[in-house]
């Protein structure tokens, strides 16, 4: 067990359930699980490889999008940006980070490893990237995500590493999430979450796992990953990777990327405290797998989407949907 490392216990996700936290059974698959039929509102943005579809939008009403781009299994240097004005003409930044520089990346550098999963953020007044490199050789165990800053405000950097010299999460899909108070937290992996010193230099506590309170152990709903992530028969997570998480309507959303029945999904779980207990997880999109969730400039929640498995509209490249919340504030794909 890594000394950084903390499962929620038991007692905490039985004490939610007396404090009125979510308690539910995990309602129905959302619309396009069936094979062949649409994703509601889904388009295409731009028919340029990449994977790990990231947006976010800036203090100016801009659309900042990046992603992982091909090679996607080798060395590909690092991290591109693209923005738009509407969500539909996508004008290239170019390469804003190339990795290497800090001392951690030398054995993935040496390895010819990929840059995955960047995520692109705007807060504290600056542009944030999350990054992961899978591990140098070949396994899980050195694998490792970091994360950038933009020293001059803007989206195409320069960018400095905020921790260079170790990793500072150990495992691949990072990603940030700030709460109602301030605080920002780095996010990773399949559910992993710790609170970020002011200064996002480091973490500022160990960090936890967050789990459901529901278990889903039907041999279809889980990666092949999933065993030597969690236990052999430990089905209490969300999903095995592509974390991501957001807060609408006084509710945490908790997401990661799952396979249900050979679809690459995006699965939720929801609480009303950061922390959980969560509620059982469910097929939110379809095919949906590692997303993230943004506002556009109405106010209207959209999710990225690239396609991963082979029923997916399309594979690899970046795309966008509306979503909603239903009447038990469930999150759907399409426009309400």
């Amino acid at each position: 067990m890594n000394a950084r490392m903390i499962h929620l216990p038991v007692l905490a996700v039985l004490a939610g359930f007396c404090t009125g936290t979510l308690a539910m059974a995990a309602p129905p698959a959302a619309e396009g699980h069936e094979a062949g039929k649409p994703v509601p509102g889904l388009r295409k943005l731009m028919d340029t490889p990449l994977r790990d579809t990231s947006i976010c939008r800036g203090p100016d009403g801009t659309y900042y999008l990046t992603g992982t781009r091909e090679p996607f299994w080798s060395y590909n240097e690092g991290i591109r940006v693209w923005r738009s004005r509407d969500l539909r003409a996508w004008e290239p930044l170019g390469m804003v980070y190339r990795y290497g520089e800090s001392p951690w990346h030398r054995p993935y550098l040496d390895a010819k490893r990929p840059l995955w999963a960047p995520e692109i953020h705007h807060l504290k007044g600056t542009f944030w990237l999350t990054y992961s490199l899978p591990g140098w050789d070949g396994t899980g165990r050195t694998s490792g995500c970091g994360l950038l800053r933009s020293t001059t405000g803007k989206a195409e950097g320069p960018y400095e590493d905020m921790h260079p010299s170790e990793r500072l999460g150990d495992e691949i899909d990072a990603s940030l999430f700030r709460d109602d108070d301030g605080s920002v937290y780095f996010l990773w992996h399949s559910g992993k979450i710790a609170k970020l010193k002011p200064d996002m230099t480091g973490l500022a506590e160990p960090y936890r796992w967050l789990r459901t309170t529901g278990t889903d152990p039907a041999p279809g709903h889980h990666s092949g990953l999933c065993a030597g992530i969690f236990g052999r028969d430990s089905f209490d997570h969300v999903g095995y990777e592509g974390m991501f998480l957001f807060k609408a309507n006084g509710r945490y959303y908790l997401s990661c990327a799952e396979l249900i029945d050979g679809r690459y999904s995006c699965v939720v779980a929801e609480s009303k405290a950061l922390l959980g207990p969560y509620s059982p997880r469910y097929e939110a999109i379809p095919h949906a797998g590692h997303n993230v969730f943004f506002r556009d400039a109405e106010g209207r929640w959209l999710s990225t989407f690239f396609g991963s498995d082979a029923s997916a509209p399309w594979q690899e490249r970046p795309g966008v949907l509306p979503i909603h919340f239903d009447a038990d504030g469930h999150l759907r794909p399409g426009a309400e």
